[in-house]
């Protein structure tokens, strides 16, 4: 991205007085310092979970891979109200376990591995949900060989409001002051088309479920049952308080953009929206504001 919407991408998103920001800019070189001084291992999965006797191990049914800020901590959580659905005991919603491949080689020792983190009693499916799956690049190609049966779940949002989300997560979770990284960072994550491209590189169309969040909070019994459709499950009522109920919601407003870097960020937006429409064409963008 280049022109008007990068200079204006450049301005910082949230606005603070200056003693507090030079303060929390500090914090944050100390921080990527002590990260390079000693290496920064990215989140990972921990130990596989032993297995209980009787029990069955075996690649993921189905993997969420995105998006970040889109309801999928939510979305993820309403499908684990299933019955034939089976997560043990402390298994976390998102096991990043693809997210050091990026630099060393993935071989069949790894694939074994990955499945070793989804046991089920018989009967049951079993699998994860991390939202960075869709924006690493090389990780669709790598669970296409990990799991080749696997159905993949895509929840998208309003990538303007996800955007704006996505900036108040991030400064919630550290105390590090927001900068131009974590702003195109953000953005990037919105661009919806690249990553489908992606996906759709190592999955057929049938094995991916494009939904969306508008959607799934205006009717989720209607997206549920949709969701449990496509992963071979009989649809089961949801307690419409569970169905209703918030789940990672943000404790911290959202920015304020100044009116510039607002107009310039949904213009970014807007090429990759229009091949959005084309590579799903069950999303109704006219939910999403930023698409006018």
């Amino acid at each position: 991205m280049s022109g008007p919407a990068e200079s204006a991408l450049r301005a910082p998103a949230i606005r603070r007085p200056a003693a507090a920001l030079r303060v929390r800019q500090s914090a944050v070189r100390g921080l990527r310092t002590i990260r390079r001084l000693r290496g920064h291992k990215p989140p990972g999965p921990g130990r596989p979970p032993v297995t209980p006797a009787g029990w069955s191990v075996a690649p993921p049914e189905f993997v969420g891979i995105g998006a970040q800020k889109a309801g999928t901590s939510w979305w993820a959580e309403l499908i684990h109200e299933h019955a034939r659905v089976h997560r043990i005991g402390s298994q976390p919603k998102e096991l990043h376990f693809f997210d050091s491949y990026w630099e060393r080689r993935f071989g069949q020792a790894d694939i074994d591995l990955y499945a070793e983190y989804f046991p089920r009693p018989p009967g049951a499916i079993a699998g994860e949900w991390t939202p960075g799956y869709m924006v690493d690049f090389w990780t669709p190609e790598l669970l296409a060989r990990a799991a080749p049966q696997v159905h993949v779940l895509v929840l998208l949002r309003d990538p303007f409001e996800r955007y704006l989300s996505s900036m108040a997560h991030t400064d919630q979770m550290s105390s590090a002051s927001l900068d131009r990284q974590d702003a195109m960072g953000a953005f990037q994550r919105g661009l919806y088309a690249q990553q489908l491209r992606r996906v759709y590189d190592s999955f057929a169309r049938d094995r991916v479920l494009v939904l969306q969040y508008e959607k799934c909070r205006a009717d989720p019994s209607a997206e549920l049952a949709r969701t449990f459709r496509f992963l071979g499950l009989e649809p089961e009522p949801v307690d419409a308080a569970i169905s209703q109920r918030l789940v990672n919601a943000a404790t911290r407003p959202k920015p304020e953009l100044p009116s510039g870097l607002r107009d310039a960020l949904v213009s970014a937006y807007q090429p990759d929206l229009a091949e959005l429409a084309g590579l799903a064409p069950e999303l109704d963008l006219s939910l999403w504001p930023s698409t006018s």
